[in-house]
């Protein structure tokens, strides 16, 4: 079954069209990447997978079922922001994640389901490479850091959908290849379909199966102005990655920041 169906989706602001008539349908545990000129509705995409934003046409739909009207459990979420709790360790934010679907009303889980939770928490902390850094606080973390723990508190939840906004934008070069790496053993290693928005094409092509393009198709400027972006190539890697099958040797080696051809779909057919 198909994980995510959508079906002429189309996203408007009174009379500004952001997406327009969107059809794509992503396979369970595929690995796609979002890329396209800035403003073209890469990130309006991702928020209405996430339910932060609801379709004005057309559908969405999660193994065959619609999309919840809110953020739920099964989607987990990270910015290019670090979204983490500064007031928590990184234990406590990785915890949290694990404690607010179970205990709602007092964010807390005791006994022996906290002790449980409490050592999954510590064996993610350890698997994204932060072991010995579970009673830092974020602002004691270096950026790549602070990413790695974002990742386990999205991760820590289970979710079936993992949705990353420009998550490694920020990264300097080095650090942004071992996340790479990382994110690929992550994707590798859990249950979860991942929908990458990143403005970096070779990042896309080392980490994604599939990356499709959104662009403004229309040629009239007038036109331009108030139409949306629409599904401009869609390309599915070659050699083919599979979630949990061995890599191509010499093929997936970190995506290394080269300042060519970013932002720019038109690339891709070079």
């Amino acid at each position: 079954m198909t994980a995510i169906s959508v079906q002429h989706l189309w996203k408007e602001y009174g009379d500004q069209i952001v997406l327009e008539d969107i059809c794509l349908e992503f396979a369970p545990r595929s690995f796609v990447a979002l890329v396209g000129p800035s403003g073209c509705g890469k990130t309006t995409f991702l928020r209405i997978l996430l339910s932060e934003e609801s379709v004005t046409r057309g559908s969405v739909l999660i193994d065959g079922r619609p999309i919840a009207r809110e953020p739920g459990a099964d989607r987990g979420v990270v910015f290019q922001r670090y979204s983490v709790f500064p007031h928590l360790t990184v234990l406590g934010n990785v915890l949290l994640a694990a404690e607010l679907p179970r205990a709602p009303l007092t964010g807390r889980l005791f006994g022996a389901a906290r002790h449980a939770a409490a050592e999954e928490a510590r064996a993610l902390i350890d698997e994204v490479g932060l072991a010995g850094a579970q009673d830092k606080y974020p602002a004691a973390l270096s950026g790549g850091m602070q990413q790695r723990l974002a990742l386990a508190q999205a991760i820590m939840r289970k979710p079936r959908i993992l949705l990353l906004d420009e998550p490694f934008g920020a990264l300097d070069p080095g650090i942004r290849a071992d996340i790479h790496t990382l994110m690929r053993k992550l994707w590798n290693s859990c249950e979860m379909t991942v929908v990458m928005v990143t403005h970096d094409l070779r990042e896309a092509f080392t980490l994604a199966t599939r990356v499709i393009a959104f662009e403004r198709r229309r040629d009239r400027p007038e036109e331009r102005a108030r139409f949306g972006a629409t599904v401009a190539r869609d390309i599915d890697v070659w050699p083919r990655r599979i979630a949990g099958a061995p890599s191509s040797p010499g093929r997936d080696d970190p995506a290394i920041e080269t300042g060519h051809g970013r932002d720019d779909p038109a690339l891709m057919s070079a």
